[in-house]
């Protein structure tokens, strides 16, 4: 089996262009792994909340790359001189409301000047007042409080459609697009125009998107409306995030090399956050749905168990495991006591440092509170055991209250599961069955009864499965369950309007994701994603170098960050409205090599990732705006800041995690390419960051190959076993944990996924091709109604119709005989 570490996983054409993404064979699983065993086995406990989005001041200050630090003041030389020539000898904050109303809407009006040098000093002052009026401010708070003013002011007076008519301007711009193809090397300048109209547009979006306490009830209303214009097809004939596809899709098929593509992404991402709702609204959606369904509630509120999740001690690497046995060896020659098992968790299937020399483990107190310590294996005990050491001191009791009490989550059983249940013990009793009869338990024994009790009192039913099973009525009964209602929710129409080119987005956004991996090289053939941090010129000092250093890194992350949660948000979205509208997306994700991506991105020293320090505080928005800025020096920036981990890093880990998981959860054969990746020595290493959310899912992933990874993988990683028992919820059949009758189970990828791909176009055909039914379309019969009826003529059919009759109708001689006979 060809491990990924050196095999190139090509990803699927894109349609626009011939070039491919490849994973490359880059990888170097093995000093990876020795990069992470130098750290120490106990990583401290991430403080860390999973939310949407990051606070709202860093949300603002990641949409300015660094280098565009000077740019800040030109939008204010821009507004103030044309503020100065308009209203004489005061200030924007001294003007009352109507006086910057009319200031606004004299801008409103510049904007339509035909001299592109205008429109862009206009574009900058608009800008300037969605900052905040900055020069006019003292502290933070009042940037923010003004910015929030000024921005609700432009959309009631029509700013964002007039920015999107010039955002459409500038996205058709040949010219541009030329002049950019042929420069060697991109820099900011070349999408001057394009990140100012980004930068207005993410200002108001994101101001109008977060709600604040002070809000007045015309604000609240303003943002509804808001919200329902960017989630309907009033731009163009289309919701406004299609434009930023089409802007994503263009520019990774090299059409246009200049768009600032991290602005394009955030703005993207926030704008399907705005309109399709985040994961608070996604859980209040689907409650809503199951009521409206008759199905019962949810057993448990996902949200809080998993912020009530306390993290796990991470496994031993190999490394550390040499290192303890080393030290009690030296320390403790002369006893042999019982012994625990010590190959937790190392990176190959057998634990190569295991041997017969007795040892004994110090119970660490992190191991005990997460449940997850080393376990005495059956087939070990033949050690002589000595009398056990005397007992440790009792912990205080507000230690002992940290337990936890049972586990979190409710198990889960499917019809499915209760009747293959019924089907084995039906076959084993009785010698027939009942096909799907979950009801008859005549002639099964009384533990029989209790066990079916048990599954139907933890019976779930998903709302994918009533989706489906109501779709295949309409399938098979068209015309007597008639047209569905479809309701034209704000992720019908994204979906309706993505339907077309969906291939293209998914596979532009992969590359995007992999051109930003921290683990990707730099190709002669990849695209560039730097276009918008590069400045004009290049550094030619070690300090300005660390700065641009530090600001490309930033970048990059800022672009995983966008496009992780942009999928996900799509994923779930897609998943509650319809459950073939998820498939199709996850599907294409599979063709196009997502999950070798994923795997690819985690291949590295995550701990390293997690902990990185890509941003100098003092550059930030707003802070470099108010306050005067320090010297930098190399130890300042090398330095960086106090926090403990990057917020956005370990965001975008649990969201490509969680990708992974809904793309291949239930997917045999989706399951066996993680197996057939060797994903698990990569997803152990994951299991280093100590944070609960991000532990749950990699334990999702692990448990879901654990029956295909052998026995003597299952016996080796009992720690990691036992992780998987105590956090992931249950399955009251599923024999995860022993891999029973599985080596005869057939791996076939192809067929399932073409048997999936033909519901899903089924799916698509019924309810979105209008042609689809022309066939059923009822015949009017009546002569009179038919040569009744209107035709539209072209409008030179006139100067032709007599040469038309006598080609058609005279010279043709008519069978009168034929036509009775066949009467």
């Amino acid at each position: 089996m060809q491990q990924i570490d050196d095999m190139e996983v090509p990803l699927l054409n894109d349609t626009n262009s011939n070039r491919q993404m490849s994973l490359g064979p880059d990888w170097d699983g093995f000093s990876h792994q020795q990069k992470d065993s130098e750290g120490s086995m106990e990583s401290p406990n991430l403080e860390f909340e999973y939310a949407d989005t990051d606070s709202f001041t860093v949300e603002l200050s990641e949409l300015y790359s660094y280098t565009e630090e000077p740019e800040f003041s030109l939008n204010r030389d821009y507004f103030e001189e044309d503020f100065k020539n308009h209203v004489k000898g005061r200030r924007w904050m001294e003007l009352s409301l109507e006086e910057q109303k009319a200031y606004v809407m004299r801008l409103l009006d510049a904007l339509e000047v035909t001299d592109r040098d205008k429109r862009l000093k206009v574009s900058r002052a608009i800008l300037y007042l969605a900052q905040g009026v900055f020069d006019e401010c003292d502290t933070e708070t009042d940037v923010l409080y003004w910015s929030r003013h000024n921005v609700f002011l432009l959309y009631e007076l029509g700013i964002f459609t007039a920015l999107l008519e010039l955002l459409s301007m500038e996205i058709d711009n040949n010219q541009a697009c030329s002049s950019a193809l042929r420069k060697p090397a991109i820099s900011l300048a070349d999408s001057t125009e394009l990140r100012v109209l980004l930068s207005i547009m993410y200002l108001m979006v994101e101001t109008i998107r977060v709600e604040s306490d002070g809000d007045t009830p015309e604000r609240k209303a303003a943002r509804e409306v808001f919200k329902r214009e960017l989630g309907s097809p009033l731009y163009n004939g289309e919701p406004f995030a299609l434009l930023l596809f089409t802007m994503v899709t263009k520019f990774c098929s090299m059409n246009a090399p200049h768009f600032p593509m991290k602005k394009v992404l955030l703005l993207l991402w926030k704008t399907v956050l705005f309109t399709l709702g985040g994961f608070e609204e996604l859980l209040e959606m689907k409650v809503r749905t199951r009521e409206r369904l008759n199905l019962p509630p949810l057993p448990e509120d996902s949200i809080k168990v998993v912020r009530n999740m306390r993290a796990a001690s991470p496994p031993a690497s190999a490394m550390e495991l040499i290192e303890q046995q080393q030290q009690q060896k030296r320390g403790r020659r002369s006893r042999r006591p019982l012994v625990k098992q010590d190959s937790l968790d190392t990176y190959n299937e057998r634990d190569p440092f295991k041997n017969d020399d007795a040892r004994d483990d110090e119970d660490d107190p992190e191991d005990v509170d997460s449940g997850i310590e080393g376990e005495v294996d059956p087939l070990d005990r033949d050690v002589i055991i000595q009398p056990p050491p005397p007992p440790p001191p009792l912990r205080p009791p507000t230690e002992r209250l940290s337990f936890p009490k049972g586990l979190p989550w409710a198990p889960k059983v499917r019809e499915k599961d209760i009747e293959q249940f019924l089907e084995t013990s039906r076959n084993k009793f009785i010698g027939f069955t009942l096909g799907n009869d979950t009801e008859t338990l005549v002639g099964l024994p009384r533990p029989i009864h209790e066990s079916v009790k048990t599954l139907k009192q933890h019976k779930y039913v998903s709302i994918a499965e009533i989706q489906i099973k109501r779709e295949e009525e309409l399938q098979q009964c068209p015309m007597t369950l008639g047209e569905e209602e479809v309701e034209e929710s704000p992720a019908e129409v994204l979906y309706l309007g993505m339907l077309p080119s969906l291939s293209q987005y998914v596979i532009a956004l992969l590359k995007l994701l992999l051109a930003a991996a921290p683990t990707s090289k730099a190709k002669t053939d990849s695209i560039n994603i730097l276009a918008d941090v590069l400045p004009e010129e290049m550094p030619i000092t070690v300090l300005q170098s660390m700065k641009l250093g530090i600001d490309v890194n930033r970048h990059k992350e800022i672009i995983v960050k966008a496009i992780s949660a942009l999928l996900l948000l799509l994923l779930k979205h897609f998943k509650l409205n319809h459950i073939y509208q998820f498939e199709y997306v996850a599907q294409h994700l599979v063709f196009a090599n997502c999950i070798p991506l994923i795997l690819k991105f985690f291949n590295q020293n995550i701990m390293s990732y997690i902990s990185a320090k890509n941003s100098i505080c003092v550059l930030d928005f707003p802070h470099c705006i108010i306050h005067e800025m320090p010297e930098l020096t190399a130890e300042s920036l090398e330095a960086g800041d106090s926090n403990q981990f990057c917020w956005r890093n370990l965001f975008s880990c649990i969201n490509l995690l969680r990708i992974l998981n809904k793309i291949t959860k239930w997917k045999h054969s989706r399951t066996m390419m993680l197996v057939v990746f060797k994903s698990a020595p990569i997803l152990k290493r994951a299991l280093k960051v100590k944070q609960a959310m991000m532990q749950l899912y990699v334990l999702k992933l692990l448990k879901i190959q654990t029956k295909y990874l052998g026995r003597q993988w299952r016996k080796s990683n009992m720690k990691t076993m036992s992780a998987i028992y105590q956090k992931v919820r249950h399955r009251l059949n599923d024999d995860w944990a022993y891999g029973n009758d599985i080596d005869a189970r057939p791996w076939d990828f192809q067929a399932e996924e073409c048997a999936l791909r033909e519901s899903i176009e089924k799916f698509n055909m019924r309810r979105y091709d209008k042609n689809q039914n022309s066939e059923f379309t009822p015949v009017d019969n009546c002569l009179q109604s038919v040569l009744g009826q209107r035709v539209d003529l072209p409008e030179d059919f006139h100067y032709s119709y007599e040469l038309w009759l006598e080609r058609e109708v005279f010279s043709q001689p008519i069978q009168w005989e034929g036509l009775l006979q066949s009467q």
